[in-house]
């Protein structure tokens, strides 16, 4: 078994206790196959009255792009036709849409950055001119993770503070919601980086020795998933239960890869980003399984894209998902493409059904059953 407390939680944390009693959920990245999965996976936990109970939602790149939707319409959210009118029609008008690609060749032929561009797409569909402030006051807490390119280390947006622990904290930041989002699902190379704008004058609790005034001002920042790809460290520093929704993608065998130094350079990086992953997602899962009196114990439940459903054991009370049709889901691009209705509706299918599985399984609120029906019953997954 892998050893939990090796490497997520030895991290250093200068803003943040230890875990302690609360609920985090972490989101992955994975472009718009993230942003749709965990789409279906917000609204059973919603149905499930278990959205309102958690603490803090840590996401990042596409994941980020449907959290802080959800963040934004928090106050809204009051019934389920409410959560598919403010959250589910906005996001799927989103995935109707191709960003990334007018916006790179945009960005090379036309004056402005890739990212600017792509923040003018979140505010056009999702976020208009809602900044960072216009998420909810208590919990749930959203945190939107990006990577911090000059200092190496998680750049975390959220209401009452935006923070690198090399660097300091910007409190009650006005930064867009749109540009937070951007940061967070800046794929690179081709959609990185994100230059956030900042002022030396804002930040306090400064680290002794960093004095540089170049890291407080044009602050270059890329996709939070190249730090965490699960979303996972904010919240697996602060609590002792943990859910994790993964819509991460996988590497495919290539028994011909490149050998110019771009294509290779990529594929080994892509390697490394990959391992990675997966040495936290074998943390989390390995705590769930340590004793009650362990220090590194955590309760709770993970789903993934990837996951075969009949290993939770619910049985016919689990929704019917056949492992090769949800593995055909899982190869879906990393991209911000547009995806056709159906396939939108099959990921948004997969996402509910696998949560509910793993909730009910795992994690199970009183009274929960096995759902009626998929979302969209006639797409299946």
């Amino acid at each position: 078994m892998p050893d939990a407390s090796d490497p997520v939680s030895d991290l250093a944390d200068s803003l943040e206790g230890g875990p302690g009693e609360g609920i985090g959920l972490a989101v992955s990245g994975g472009g718009y196959r993230a942003m749709l999965f965990h789409l279906g996976a917000f609204l059973r936990l919603f149905e499930l009255g278990l959205l309102p109970t958690i603490d803090r939602i840590s996401s990042v790149s596409g994941g980020s792009i449907t959290a802080a939707k959800i963040g934004l319409e928090w106050d809204r959210l009051k019934t389920r036709d409410d959560f598919v009118r403010q959250v589910v029609a906005p996001v799927r008008a989103l995935a109707g849409t191709t960003i990334d690609a007018p916006s790179i060749i945009g960005g090379i032929l036309l004056p402005g950055s890739v990212a600017e561009r792509v923040s003018a797409i979140y505010r056009e569909f999702l976020f208009g001119d809602a900044t960072l402030q216009d998420l909810p006051d208590d919990k749930p807490r959203f945190v939107i993770n990006a990577t911090n390119v000059e200092t190496g280390t998680l750049w975390r947006f959220s209401k009452p503070y935006m923070a690198d622990y090399r660097v300091g904290m910007v409190k009650n930041p006005k930064v867009s919601l749109a540009d937070a989002v951007t940061a967070s699902s800046a794929f690179p190379p081709v959609l990185s980086p994100f230059v956030l704008q900042a002022d030396r004058e804002d930040f306090t609790e400064i680290p002794p020795g960093m004095d540089d005034p170049r890291f407080f001002e044009e602050i270059s920042l890329t996709d939070g998933g190249v730090y965490d790809n699960l979303g996972l460290e904010t919240v697996w520093k602060r609590y002792r239960t943990v859910l994790v929704s993964d819509a991460g993608g996988k590497n495919v065998l290539d028994s011909s890869p490149q050998v110019n130094w771009a294509g290779h350079a990529k594929r080994v990086l892509d390697i490394i980003h990959e391992q990675v992953s997966n040495v936290r997602k074998r943390q989390v899962i390995a705590s769930f399984e340590l004793p009650a009196n362990d220090p590194n114990k955590r309760n709770g439940a993970y789903w993934g894209i990837r996951t075969d459903i009949g290993r939770y054991g619910l049985g016919d009370d689990a929704l019917e998902a056949p492992l090769e049709r949800t593995t055909a889901l899982a190869e879906t691009p990393t991209r911000l493409k547009r995806l056709p209705r159906e396939h939108q509706e099959r990921l948004i299918n997969w996402g509910y059904a696998v949560c509910d599985a793993a909730v009910r399984k795992h994690w199970p609120p009183e009274g929960a059953s096995k759902p009626v029906d998929f979302p969209y019953p006639a797409a299946g997954v």
